[in-house]
């Protein structure tokens, strides 16, 4: 099944171009099938290649899925425009009122300041204790996913002395896990943080499972089980260039940063890195979207009642 998404939006033709089966609002309405409804809270300052991020990987499920696109009231972006954020946003206030079946929560560029220094810190709280009640399940990334353990848990980030770049090979700690189906024992995520969370925190909290980790760059993915809670510290949602150009926007503006680890074959800066994560990427987010549809109820108003 395809992905239901505004027909105007940027992605759509994008996917389209890329074989993703996108389908038009006109054409989901004939058909008798309750769509998963997917929220994506975009906190990226880059909004419309996030959208394409996400939505490239939540569309190549085979099950119908409506994807929602929600913002921060409360702050005003600096790089979308007013018109792109009117024309497919809603504010969170706008839909708390709906259920989801699914709900993604982004990273966000303020990783190295403390949680209550972030200007919307206060309604970021206030959207995640809503996540308990009108979501059946939730995949927060990168900062989204610091500020979901610190919020549930008290899990602490902590500052890196330099920033941890580059794709990295991970372990597979967990292959029963239904997140998991699949996965290769060792393969590579794409890692772009000044933070980290440590596992000795984690391991002190019983309703957190680690289930994916690197000996160099640490915890990569958790699960809560118990509140339908994924904790996603890295990116495998990037595009095959997006560590490039975080690299070069820095070296054009001349901010000290290393090459990235292991992205540029022979560490090359002209030549185009190759995508080693793509597959792991979109078995990641199928499976996710395989466990909502397997255990939500049909019934949207049911979710958050048990």
């Amino acid at each position: 099944m395809p992905i239901k998404i505004p027909d105007t939006l940027p992605a759509f033709e994008i996917l389209v171009q890329e074989g993703v089966r996108v389908m038009t609002e006109t054409v989901a309405v004939r058909q008798d099938i309750r769509p998963l409804q997917i929220g994506l809270l975009n906190l990226m300052p880059n909004k419309i290649k996030t959208e394409l991020q996400m939505a490239r990987l939540v569309g190549a499920t085979p099950l119908q899925v409506e994807l929602s696109l929600v913002r921060i009231g409360g702050h005003k972006a600096k790089n979308t425009s007013e018109e792109h954020l009117l024309s497919f946003y809603d504010t969170w206030d706008e839909v708390k009122h709906r259920k989801f079946d699914g709900f993604i929560i982004t990273g966000a560029p303020v990783e190295t300041l403390p949680f209550e220094s972030v200007t919307y810190w206060d309604e970021m709280q206030q959207i995640l204790d809503w996540t308990t009640t009108n979501v059946h399940s939730t995949m927060n990334v990168c900062w989204g996913a610091m500020a979901a353990i610190y919020h549930f848990h008290g899990v602490q980030k902590h500052e890196l002395k330099e920033k941890a770049f580059g794709v990295y090979r991970h372990r597979n700690l967990c292959p029963s896990s239904v997140y998991l189906t699949g996965f290769s024992d060792d393969f590579q995520v794409p890692v772009s943080r000044w933070t980290e969370v440590r596992r000795e925190d984690i391991d002190k909290i019983p309703d957190l499972r680690i289930l994916m980790e690197s000996d160099e760059m640490g915890v990569c993915l958790v699960e809560e089980a118990k509140g339908r809670r994924l904790y996603m510290f890295n990116h495998v949602e990037y595009d095959s260039t997006s560590l490039a150009e975080e690299y070069f926007r820095d070296v054009n503006a001349g901010v000290p940063i290393k090459m990235p680890h292991d992205y540029f074959p022979h560490n090359d800066v002209t030549l185009p890195p190759q995508n080693r994560w793509r597959s792991h990427a979109h078995l990641l987010f199928g499976n996710w979207i395989n466990e909502i549809y397997q255990t939500t109820h049909y019934d949207l108003e049911r979710i958050g009642t048990e």
